[in-house]
């Protein structure tokens, strides 16, 4: 979960749109392991795959948004508790 919720961050903080190798590395990953998270956010709808100028870029859907936001609360509430 911080690992998704890392990633969904990079891409926010960059306007909500970033190239795949920007994100390889703000989000601290392999290629291999990258990948297999972004399918899954991909499957779940959470990113979405466009291309500009011939280039590939990952986007944050609305969906994405909801899932860092309540992710932050349930990390509001895990400090709140201690835990």
């Amino acid at each position: 979960m911080d690992i998704i919720s890392d990633i969904l961050v990079a891409i926010q903080r960059k306007g909500g749109i970033i190239k795949p190798t920007h994100l390889l590395y703000k989000a601290n990953l392999s290629h291999k392991l990258m990948n297999s998270y972004l399918e899954e956010l991909l499957d779940k709808e959470l990113i979405g795959k466009v291309e500009k100028s011939n280039h590939q870029y990952i986007i944050i859907k609305d969906q994405g948004l909801e899932f860092l936001e309540k992710f932050n609360k349930l990390r509001e509430f895990q400090d709140a508790f201690g835990l």
